[in-house]
């Protein structure tokens, strides 16, 4: 059964490459990672890491609703969320991008990390993706508790004449 669920993945995820074939043959042989194209089968919502991995654990918070494909890039320290596509939708926030028709992204292949990239969620090959709604609200409760842990400065700014 875990077999088939990775190979629908693959398919999946390479079915946005311009070419699958050669997308599954840099996943084998190449680099390891493939540029796939975004907009036609799903954007994708890329924060920074922090803010992005405290929004995935809150939507983890139902264990009966699977969070869409969620991956990360450590060296550039950004979460990416696969949500469906919208060319109209706009996401306003600090380091919050929207990539959308038109954008490429590199992922690796589902079953494996790949260098800087891994799957935090792999895609599950059945085309499930983040709720917009869902992800906009975890995202919005992950800045306010990011606002609370913002880490205090060790040396306390003292008004002149102190």
């Amino acid at each position: 059964m875990q077999s088939v669920m990775w190979k629908q993945a693959v398919e999946w995820l390479a079915a946005a490459a311009t070419d699958p074939q050669v997308c599954k043959r840099e996943w084998d042989h190449g680099t390891g990672t493939a540029v796939v194209e975004a907009g036609r089968y799903w954007d994708v919502l890329s924060v920074p890491d922090r803010l992005g991995l405290l929004a995935l654990d809150i939507l983890w918070r139902d264990p009966l609703k699977v969070p869409g494909p969620t991956l990360v890039d450590s060296a550039a320290r950004r979460v990416g969320f696969f949500l469906p596509p919208d060319p109209v939708s706009e996401w306003i926030g600090f380091g919050v991008r929207h990539v959308g028709r038109g954008s490429w992204v590199a992922v690796p292949p589902p079953y494996r990390p790949a260098g800087r990239l891994e799957w935090l969620v792999p895609p599950d090959g059945t085309g499930t993706l983040h709720r917009p709604g869902a992800l906009e609200s975890a995202l919005r409760e992950a800045t306010g508790t990011l606002a609370v842990l913002a880490p205090v400065s060790a040396d306390p700014v003292v008004p002149d004449g102190w």
